[in-house]
């Protein structure tokens, strides 16, 4: 059992992440390094080990939680509840505007580490995948064929993928304004002003004017 002591000399394994990611979203993964870490913390370097194998244990747990956040945090959005495409088109919006549920600096980070390592390259790959899967199936819940559900499910992913490679910035604004012409573009459907209004209300925002 780690004492209160011992978690003020040593750490602890989600502190040494969390610097981790600071450090990766800073200045990539070549600045992801043990002593760097523990300067960071004000930790020793060996305390590092009571937590990691090593190096490259760190990097996979970074991997695993990037995984966990991004992928699964777009999966579930493609799950949450919906009456109607456009609604649930809205659910995964907020991906795109709440960082808990999807990180697009993380996003970033990986997807240009993935440039120096065929490992990531391959866990992007994977990912990819099964967003676009899960964005897939999302349509053929709402009567869409597999073709014409996988076409417009890539085609959101990619949209939103490009925004972030190209690190796009938009004022909150702007992007408010253009939502619903997104989801009648991506669903062939308006959304209704009911939908929007809650879509608003979750991100604390109202048109000028409304």
């Amino acid at each position: 059992m780690q004492t209160d002591d011992s978690r003020h000399t040593r750490g602890s394994r989600d502190a040494w992440l969390e610097a981790a990611f600071e450090l990766l979203l800073e200045s990539g993964v070549d600045s992801v390094r043990i002593l760097p870490l523990a300067k960071r913390l004000n930790l020793s370097r060996t305390s590092f080990y009571w937590f990691f194998k090593d190096r490259e244990a760190l990097l996979a747990a970074l991997v695993e939680r990037w995984r966990e956040k991004n992928t699964l945090g777009l999966a579930g959005q493609t799950e949450a509840y919906a009456e109607t495409i456009s609604e649930a088109i809205l659910n995964v919006f907020d991906c795109w505007l709440n960082p808990a549920l999807f990180d697009s600096q993380l996003e970033f980070a990986m997807r240009s580490w993935a440039l120096q390592s065929n490992e990531v390259s391959h866990e992007i790959e994977t990912a990819d995948k099964t967003r676009i899967d899960a964005l897939t199936r999302m349509f053929t819940r709402f009567g869409h064929d597999e073709l014409a559900a996988n076409v417009r499910g890539r085609t959101i992913y990619l949209t939103q993928i490009g925004y972030i490679s190209m690190n796009s910035q938009e004022s909150l604004e702007v992007r408010m304004q253009r939502i619903p012409s997104y989801v009648e573009i991506f669903t062939g459907q308006v959304p209704q002003q009911r939908e929007l209004r809650r879509f608003y209300s979750r991100h604390d925002y109202q048109l000028p004017g409304g």
